[in-house]
């Protein structure tokens, strides 16, 4: 389902809007930086989903456009019917940061939804938002034509809480196969989080306003379908009419509360409130494949956008800076062979050739799985919560303290060498920095893990139980 939080630029400490939020997969995730790309003339991309997914289609070709832009993503290995690899949140070159999460529609939507559809998934329009957007807007303009052009793969409706400096919007993708979207804006003054995707009232009176845009059939489809009565005179509820009905979930409704109180002090909101909102248990667990803060910064050197990101759900890993300038990800945080789709019936070896051959590079499954490490002490955590949470939270509290005390030296000394005509070095200074600072904190976890491993042993042993445990959540 996933979970995302915009905080607006007015409500922050330091002036600037955040993103932040995880993804709820279970399968195999991995963190990578994309490079910018030029692609040849009549190029095309394949979209869709195949006859497997929940809601079977067809895979299709789309045009790819001349140059998609560098990114730093998130990407899993599988969702039922998805061709991988997969993604549902990251942060572009341009300062645009999307965020995935699921939103269902109706069931009459869903039931309507054609066995035969073709058109992006969820995960394609968060990849080519992040690919080819140059500010919020524009990705919303981008899911409108793609949706128009080539329509709409969907599994039940989703959402995308996309992002710049200055304002986001949330977008909806109704299932159905009818072409049905909305989008809302978010401004400055905005707190909102999504679990899942959800609009309210749409003011359909004012067909200009500039805080709400969707398809031309939006209402038109709900009045002939008897949904909604324009002579009843009562608004246009997105959400009673083409979705669960249920309004703002209960933790979207905690969330939300809690920040608007941090907002409401003299120091307003800080990076470390937002780490809080990713992390706190009663939101996080196991579900959380990773977590995500995006400072959404203006103008800006391209090398210095950075995101904060933890390998899996951020009660069992710290936020660590990773810039998009970096030129490569620690081997341990690319894609193993832990919990990847299908690598169970496969080998590093070709004593059975080529087809049943990894897909993990033997050289990088043969270092640390940083994904498997946390997991670990997530799950070390999980069966004695109340004993040992608060003291790994602690850990990570005092480690992101210090990564945010370093901050502006780190992108002071880039800078100086970005304007010294040397952005190589700077490249390879950041390169640097956030290898470090990444391989610090999963020795840091792995040691967390063998100190608790060792406690629980002689304080409890190790429990057999096939009933998991874990902080209670408000989802």
């Amino acid at each position: 389902m996933s979970y995302g939080l915009y905080i607006g630029k007015n409500l922050t400490a330091d002036g600037i809007a955040y993103l932040g939020g995880y993804g709820d997969e279970p399968s195999s995730h991995w963190l990578e930086i994309v490079p910018r790309a030029k692609h040849p003339a009549g190029g095309t991309i394949t979209v869709g989903v195949t006859p497997q997914a929940d809601l079977p289609g067809i895979l299709s070709e789309i045009p790819q456009v001349a140059e998609t832009a560098r990114n730093i993503r998130v990407s899993y290995s599988y969702y039922l019917g998805v061709p991988a690899p997969l993604t549902n949140g990251g942060l572009n070159e341009h300062g645009v940061a999307v965020r995935d999460i699921w939103s269902t529609s109706r069931d009459a939507l869903i039931a309507m939804t054609p066995k035969d559809q073709t058109g992006p998934n969820y995960s394609d329009l968060a990849r080519i938002v992040l690919e080819r957007a140059r500010s919020a807007r524009e990705g919303v303009d981008l899911i409108a034509d793609l949706i128009a052009r080539h329509g709409y793969a969907d599994f039940g409706g989703n959402s995308h809480l996309i992002a710049d400096a200055d304002e986001a919007w949330v977008v909806i993708e109704c299932s159905g196969g009818r072409g049905l979207w909305a989008a809302e804006r978010l401004g400055a003054d905005s707190i909102r989080a999504s679990r899942p995707g959800y609009i309210g009232e749409i003011p359909i009176d004012q067909p200009d306003h500039p805080d709400f845009r969707y398809s031309a059939n939006l209402v038109s489809f709900a009045v002939e379908q008897g949904w909604f009565d324009p002579a009843a005179k009562k608004p246009f509820d997105l959400n009673k009419v083409y979705g669960d009905g249920k309004g703002r979930w209960a933790g979207a409704q905690w969330i939300e509360g809690e920040m608007a109180k941090r907002a409401a002090r003299r120091e307003k909101i800080g990076i470390a409130d937002i780490f809080w909102a990713v992390r706190t248990e009663k939101l996080t667990g196991d579900t959380a494949g990773y977590g995500q803060v995006v400072p959404l910064y203006g103008k800006v050197s391209t090398e210095l956008r950075m995101l904060w990101h933890t390998q899996v759900g951020a009660i069992a890993a710290p936020f660590v800076p990773v810039f998009m300038g970096v030129a490569e990800v620690p081997e341990e945080y690319r894609q193993h062979r832990y919990l990847t789709a299908g690598e169970s019936a496969r080998f590093l070896d070709l004593r059975h050739g080529q087809d049943v051959l990894s897909a993990v590079p033997q050289g990088i499954e043969s270092t640390r799985s940083a994904s498997a490490v946390f997991k670990r002490l997530l799950y070390l955590v999980g069966q004695h919560d109340d004993l040992f949470r608060p003291e790994v939270t602690a850990v990570w509290e005092a480690t992101e303290r210090k990564l945010t005390a370093d901050y502006p030296g780190i992108v002071e000394t880039a800078q100086t060498l970005i304007d010294a005509g040397k952005p190589e070095r700077a490249v390879a200074f950041l390169t640097y920095y956030c290898r470090t600072e990444l391989m610090a904190a999963l020795d840091l976890g792995e040691t967390l893990a063998g100190s608790i491993e060792a406690r629980t042993r002689a304080l409890f042993g190790i429990s057999t139980e096939m009933m998991p445990k874990s902080a209670k959540q408000i989802w």
